[in-house]
């Protein structure tokens, strides 16, 4: 057992570089998590969580009476198990305390990293029985302070221009080493003039604060100077996010759908959207260093965001001191008596129940969220100015909650997400005119009312596969978004009417008969025929998946709409790509599931002149779901530059469940730079008893990533000695992240977790690369 703690103040890279530890070793362990602990813990959730991390169940899954059951189950799990888990931090002795009974002392070679502000928590954290190795984390010197500062505003030390070196040496020098400092003032700095003027004032006004005390007094000047450099829109939409607890992972559209429907964004000129506007207000608060990125996209635009807590600390003092945002339930927070509540975020921590303070004046709460099961649901009839309204995962809403929601007549977002006691709407939904945004997804709404139909400015729909839509569904022209509805529990009438939706942008439908399954029903075919015809007319249409229909897929779809630019076709595997996807000349995303694949296959998706993402995954098993009564036979597919795929930059191979037939020769995909793959040794060919295995890795001549797990139930060790030499041998040395998924397995530990004799040398230096990397 490894235990290290990194100990140090706010800002100092604590979570940054446990993180990036947390990273570059995760692929060694079956079992592992990453935790964000913060200062008022559900320890329920937490532990929670961590079940459901280390041993893959759904978080669903695991609930459990109390929090010793938790533990036992948690600690059951993995005592005979090598794991590593990441606790971030723990703010108190008594937390530590208690997480640490679900972590199993005996399993040898496993990892636990903590990280906290505490001394005291520190020395708990390392005393027996774990015996771990304290880490004091310092700031940086002046060498390290300076790789970062220069390399996030100039790219290089030498590219900074000579009459600003006086001046940002003497920036640096305020800053004492504070990473979290130097990021911030460097996101100013790059939206100031460069000239010495306008740098020197932002010298002058960081005063010494820093220098006297590199904490979060000094923090809370730098981030003052950051946000009132900020344009008006720009100070709303941060302080936004105080609404959020600690720790919390934002989605970067709900965040930028709240800024529209509270209309703290409009369009203006040069943007054909508000969405857009939105955009580039979420990207101009990362690249200020206000919000970090959380979570990316298979094109690595950013998806998510988090805060830090010294800058979540700092925006709420000023939403408080605005107004902007009241918040129950913070501890750390006194509230007092309220005039006029603007927004109002309901937080519940450890109290048995959260209620709104009586005598407030709610009438003019444009947002009302809730987290934590132990709120009470406040009467709706109160907020009649309501705009956005979010009870997302909020266990405790039921039907009568919303049963005067037609008072709420500017209402514009409705997100009732994960709602699960909600299973019917009151048909005074059809009252809020002003809807744009309506989310049912993963509540037991099993029918929409008919007056859903009167929302004529909704513009996102999403609801559950068997969710029936009533007739009517043509009046709502402004519809962009509809996912993710059954085919088959749907009347006629509906399906009919479903060409007119003209707007329709984002589509998801799901095949599968809930109602007949297993048995052949003349009247679906008779649907499927009608859906295949509307999506034809469906002339605006960008994005479609498909779920559950291998039939639909095989049959010929052309012309499908010139406009799609992603198709995603899960859970329906066919024997080859469909000669209709060749006509698809726009796509630029697209996902199938096949029975195996052969050459000719490959010649269909490279002639696609503008895909840019093919995710192909291969299972032999779905075999029954096709006409075939035995295995076709496997053969080799070469991938060659004549093949095609002139865009193609990330190719995802998952032949997890199928033989790895591909070779890549000379020219093959011209532009790929990340490579994903999947499969199991035993059922590859490929693997000699040598242990040779080559896929023809060098012949990508734009790799930058390889992304490789390999499943099954031999020892991993020749297959990820042959995937490293292969990677190293590439003449671009790309990145590889090998996650081995083999039962029994032979791991690697290296580095200074090795032992609590570890030495920490160099991990300012780690930080300053791990910071630079995310600019």
């Amino acid at each position: 057992m490894n235990l290290v703690s990194i100990v140090g103040s706010g800002g100092m890279g604590k979570t940054t570089l446990a993180n990036q530890v947390y990273q570059d070793l995760k692929g060694k362990f079956k079992c592992r998590a990453f935790l964000s602990i913060s200062r008022n813990p559900d320890m329920m959730n937490i532990l929670r969580t961590i079940l459901s991390e280390v041993s893959g169940q759904r978080y669903a899954d695991t609930e459990a009476g109390s929090i010793q059951q938790l533990i036992i189950k948690i600690t059951d799990f993995l005592v005979d198990k090598r794991y590593f888990v990441v606790l971030d931090d723990i703010w108190d002795v008594d937390t530590w305390h208690v997480l640490k009974l679900a972590l199993p002392v005996a399993s040898s070679g496993s990892i636990i990293i903590t990280t906290t502000r505490i001394n005291d928590v520190a020395k708990s954290c390392c005393s027996t029985p774990f015996s771990g190795v304290i880490y004091c984390i310092r700031p940086l010197d002046m060498v390290d302070s300076r790789q970062l500062f220069y390399t996030r505003l100039f790219n290089s030390e030498e590219k900074c221009p000579s009459y600003l070196k006086k001046v940002s040496e003497h920036i640096l020098k305020k800053c004492a080493g504070l990473p979290l400092a130097i990021i911030a003032i460097s996101g100013l700095l790059a939206n100031t003039e460069r000239t010495e003027g306008p740098w020197k004032q932002v010298e002058d006004s960081i005063g010494r604060a820093l220098e006297r005390n590199p904490s979060v007094e000094g923090m809370m000047k730098i981030l003052s100077l950051s946000y009132f450099e900020l344009p008006a829109h720009l100070k709303s939409c941060l302080l936004c996010l105080s609404i959020f607890p600690e720790d919390s992972i934002i989605k970067k559209k709900v965040l930028i759908h709240r800024w529209i429907a509270e209309r703290i964004i409009h369009t203006e000129a040069g943007y054909s959207t508000t969405h857009e506007l939105g955009e580039r207000c979420f990207n101009e608060l990362i690249n200020r260093s206000l919000i970090q990125p959380a979570m990316t996209d298979k094109f690595d635009r950013v998806k998510s965001c988090r805060l830090h807590d010294t800058i979540l600390d700092f925006i709420i003092s000023k939403s408080i001191e605005e107004n902007f945002v009241t918040l129950v339930g913070v501890l750390s927070l006194t509230v007092g008596t309220q005039g006029k509540v603007r927004r109002l975020s309901l937080q519940a921590g450890k109290q048995k129940e959260l209620i709104v303070p009586e005598g407030w004046v709610l009438s003019h709460v444009r947002s009302l969220d809730v987290f934590g099961e132990s709120v009470k649901i406040p009467s709706i009839d109160k907020f009649r100015h309501l705009r956005f309204l979010d009870f997302e995962y909020c266990d405790q809403l039921e039907n009568h909650h919303l049963e005067n929601i037609g008072m709420l007549f500017q209402l514009r977002y409705l997100s009732l997400l994960g709602a699960k006691k909600v299973n019917k709407l009151p048909e005074q939904i059809g009252l809020l005119l002003c809807l744009q945004i309506l989310n049912l997804r993963f509540t037991s709404v099993c029918e929409l009312p008919a007056s859903i139909v009167n929302l004529k400015r909704l513009v996102h729909l999403l609801v559950t596969q068997n969710v029936t839509l009533p007739c009517g569904i043509s009046k709502l022209q402004a519809l962009e978004k509809l996912r993710l509805f059954s085919v088959y529990s749907q009347s006629f009438n509906f399906l009919r009417e479903f060409e007119q939706l003209q707007s329709l942008k984002v589509l998801a439908l799901d095949f599968e008969d809930y109602n007949c399954a297993n048995r052949v029903n003349v009247e679906n075919v008779s649907k499927k025929a009608i859906i295949v015809a509307s999506l034809k007319n469906l002339g605006n249409l960008l994005s479609l998946t498909v779920w559950d229909g291998p039939e639909f897929v095989r049959q010929s779809l052309c012309p499908m709409p010139l406009s799609l630019q992603k198709l995603e076709v899960l859970r329906s595997s066919v024997l080859h790509v469909p000669n209709w996807v060749g006509s698809l000349v726009n796509l630029q995303e697209l996902r199938l599931d096949l029975v195996g694949v052969e050459q000719k296959d490959f010649y269909i998706l490279g002639g696609l002149p503008v895909l840019r993402c093919l995710t192909l995954k291969i299972d032999v098993r779905e075999i029954r779901n096709t006409s075939l009564t035995e295995e076709p036979e496997v053969k080799r597919v070469i991938v060659c530059g004549e093949v095609g795929f002139p865009c193609l930059r990330i190719f995802n191979y998952d032949s997890q469940h199928a033989v790895m037939n591909l070779t890549f020769a000379a020219g093959a995909m011209p532009k790929v730079d990340d490579l994903q793959i999947e499969f199991d040794p035993e059922e590859t060919e490929f693997l000699g008893t040598s242990g040779d295995f080559d896929l023809g890795i060098e012949n990508l001549p734009s790799l930058l990533k390889i992304r490789c797990v390999v499943h099954g139930y031999v020892d991993s060790s020749r297959v990820e000695t042959a995937i490293r030499e292969a990677a190293n041998a590439h003449p671009n040395r790309p990145t590889l992240d090998l996650a081995i998924r083999l039962q029994l397995q032979r791991f690697i530990i290296t580095g200074f977790l090795r032992s609590k004799h570890s030495s920490f040398t160099g991990f300012n230096s780690l930080l300053v690369r791990i910071c630079i990397s995310q600019t």
